[in-house]
């Protein structure tokens, strides 16, 4: 237990407190919530805020009705862990490497623009774009979309399916009413395991959406490697924090 304490204490409790700490210095060193005051009057950080919302909605919308269909379909499998644990495969692939990948595929030499030009399309822009970056996130996501969902559709009871059944309940009513409503805990946790990470996302958005997506993860990426200007990343990285506790208690909210 006390290894376990000093780990928390260590590695978690600790660098909170310097994040909320330096969040609260300004740029002459002394105590202040002018970070504060200059992240909610300012349009640009505003206008990041929602910016970074509107993706992590559309990533995890995009996951989750990719990702419910193909966990229904893999419970009904006869080896579905088999298929299960070929999906989660590219999760153990380093994010960077399949970035770069993507990096090759959507480049304007890439093999996506060589088969477009095969029609007489192309080259194209695909590289730098929103649609790269929803397109690479959505990808990376979603096995950890899948995986909750799949796990809480295994828990469900056959009994209570056969009933609905033998109660004369369509294909359509029976999911509304029973399959969906028991795989709830499953999207839940899915809709926090993606909108949280994509909210803060950096490697991704600068290597696939270039300049053109910049997100809150961009912004505390850039104010400590680029502008040294630690007091306003830590204030943002307070102000995500808020967002995710927030957006935890919101799915966490309803039964």
């Amino acid at each position: 237990m006390l290894p376990y304490l000093f780990w928390l204490l260590l590695f978690v409790i600790l660098p909170l407190i310097l994040i909320v700490v330096q969040s609260l210095i300004g740029t002459d060193g002394q105590l202040t919530l002018a970070n504060f005051v200059s992240f909610f009057t300012s349009g640009t950080y505003l206008s990041m805020t929602v910016n970074s919302f509107i993706y992590a909605l559309i990533v995890t919308v995009i996951t989750l009705v990719i990702s419910y269909p193909v966990a229904y379909i893999l419970t009904k499998l006869k080896h579905s862990q088999f298929f299960l644990l070929l999906i989660i495969l590219p999760t153990w692939i380093n994010v960077l490497l399949k970035a770069y990948a993507f990096i090759g595929l959507f480049s304007q030499s890439g093999w996506i623009n060589q088969f477009l030009g095969i029609f007489g399309i192309g080259p194209t822009q695909l590289l730098f774009t929103d649609f790269a970056f929803i397109f690479v996130a959505s990808y990376i996501e979603i096995p950890f979309m899948i995986l909750p969902i799949f796990n809480s559709l295994k828990t469900i009871n056959g009994e209570y399916i056969h009933a609905a059944n033998d109660l004369g309940a369509t294909r359509f009513q029976t999911f509304t009413k029973v399959i969906w409503p028991l795989s709830l805990d499953g999207v839940k946790s899915g809709i926090q395991s993606i909108f949280i990470p994509t909210l803060s996302l950096f490697m991704i958005t600068r290597l696939i959406g270039g300049n053109r997506v910049i997100t809150l993860g961009t912004a505390i990426e850039q104010h400590f490697l680029t502008t040294m200007n630690w007091g306003m990343g830590s204030t943002i990285g307070v102000i995500l924090m808020i967002i995710m506790i927030a957006s935890m208690k919101l799915t966490n909210g309803s039964k």
